[in-house]
């Protein structure tokens, strides 16, 4: 079972930047893909970016070329860098794994976004 914790979070004025962090414990198949999600009050939760095992990224429309993706193997991390933020980025940010037939979950980390 892959355990994840995320960190970096906090609170940010609009236009800012802000880079989290995601550990992961535990092993890796060799055909993974890796994200991170997001969910605001009275939101449903929502797939912000995604990055597999061979590097392919995919994003959703609203964050893609503000925010980067990216993953350490060595060092079981996944990062989400999150730049030009805007307020409707406030939410608590997830990170996640899936693999096989298996979904993991971190516990989150709160990002919030001033006018």
């Amino acid at each position: 079972q892959v355990q994840l914790v995320e960190s970096g979070g906090g609170l940010v004025q609009a236009g800012g930047s802000l880079r989290l962090s995601c550990a992961y414990s535990g092993v890796l198949l060799s055909i993974n893909t890796m994200g991170w999600y997001r969910q605001a009050p009275g939101k449903q939760r929502e797939m912000v970016a995604t990055i597999t095992n061979s590097w392919r990224t995919n994003y959703v429309d609203s964050v893609r070329g503000r925010f980067t993706i990216s993953r350490d193997n060595a060092q079981k991390m996944v990062y989400l860098q999150m730049n030009s933020l805007k307020p409707e980025d406030t939410a608590v940010y997830y990170c996640n794994v899936e693999q096989s037939s298996s979904t993991a979950w971190g516990r989150g980390t709160q990002v919030t976004v001033q006018e």
